[in-house]
């Protein structure tokens, strides 16, 4: 059995990561660590994993010792340093927060206020979105685990880029967001009161996801993509519906883009396009690694339309960290992650 450990455990994607885990044939967790709960059984933390595991919160030196694979599931800006230390033990680092989702140091210090630490780790990461990377993923030791947003905005897309069918700038994604979005630490706008029965936009052009989704989708694309980009929160808690409108450079055949987009996705297990009529629904998709696409025209304004749903907790974080994890290994991609999700 391949031992697995969690950095940061008792966040949400921490937690998430562990409930996923606990169900894989192939690998069972060594150790977790807190700093805010050091010492504590997870279950005192998390009640639902009462009687079902006994793992306490430990150190990260800890986890990296006792472990093949270390999920690093930090907030941006603390994960360079563990990186190394898990590199220079020959080990598999999957950071599931931002440090190594931007290659241009200049970018990442614009958006999140810091330089690199450790520029010389740099260049050595995998973007891990499986869909586009599997083959250098499977080769790597250390993968920068997508943001939920940019996974749900960047499936939408890869296929028009690719055959560069739709116009590169002025892409506009509107996406919302159950509030598991924004972490376990509590913040004005996450508050019942602040977010139940509404729906508010927030870091309107300036959310850290839109330099990544760019980079990602020009590496593919013949010209340089610019989107708008308008995250919003549901009072729901958790699930990632993304409305994405793009020109087609020429008259788009609708049936004909669907099969394109059928065949793009053919091998790839957990994306699945809709039939032709049928909108992405966030509870269709919920507690899976799944994400669901739907296509649809307004032939009149020529505008591509696609709406694009999936958990922010598995495909947006946890469950694709795995999806990693399986690839870089060696396994069934799927191995442990294919759950259907509930039907209401």
């Amino acid at each position: 059995m391949i031992k697995v450990g969690i950095i940061g455990g008792t966040g949400y994607v921490g937690a998430e990561l562990i409930r996923l885990l606990m169900s894989h044939k192939k690998v069972e967790i060594a150790a977790i660590s807190s700093v805010s709960f050091k010492g504590q059984n997870l279950s005192e933390i998390y009640p639902s994993f009462y009687k079902l595991t006994n793992l306490i919160c430990s150190e990260e030196d800890d986890v990296i010792d006792k472990s093949d694979v270390i999920f690093a599931a930090l907030p941006h800006g603390l994960s360079e340093h563990i990186a190394k230390k898990i590199l220079s033990k020959g080990k598999i680092c999957i950071d599931m927060g931002a440090d190594f989702r931007l290659s241009d140091e200049s970018i990442y210090k614009k958006w999140y206020g810091k330089n690199f630490d450790i520029p010389e780790l740099h260049g050595k990461e995998v973007y891990g979105l499986p869909e586009l990377n599997k083959e250098k993923i499977k080769k790597s030791k250390l993968v920068a685990n997508p943001g939920c947003y940019a996974t749900s905005i960047e499936l939408a897309l890869l296929p028009l880029l690719s055959m560069n069918l739709i116009e590169p700038t002025g892409i506009i994604a509107d996406s919302k967001s159950g509030t598991t979005g924004a972490g376990r630490n509590l913040s004005q706008s996450s508050h019942f009161t602040d977010c139940n029965e509404s729906l508010s936009a927030y870091k309107i052009a300036s959310h850290r996801h839109t330099p990544e989704i760019e980079e990602v989708l020009s590496s593919i694309s013949s010209e340089k993509v610019k989107l708008i980009f308008t995250p919003h929160l549901l009072p729901i808690n958790r699930g990632i519906l993304s409305t994405i409108y793009v020109t087609p450079k020429d008259k788009i055949d609708l049936e004909e883009l669907h099969k394109e987009y059928s065949t793009y996705y053919d091998n790839k297990p957990f994306v699945k396009i809709l039939p032709l009529g049928e909108a992405s629904k966030i509870n269709n998709i919920k507690l899976s690694n799944y994400c669901h696409i739907s296509l649809h025209y307004d032939e009149e304004n020529n505008k591509l339309i696609l709406i694009s749903c999936l958990d922010n907790m598995v495909k947006g974080a946890a469950g694709q960290g795995i999806q990693n994890m399986n690839i870089v290994l060696g396994f069934d991609e799927a191995e442990g992650l294919d759950f259907v999700p509930p039907a209401f």
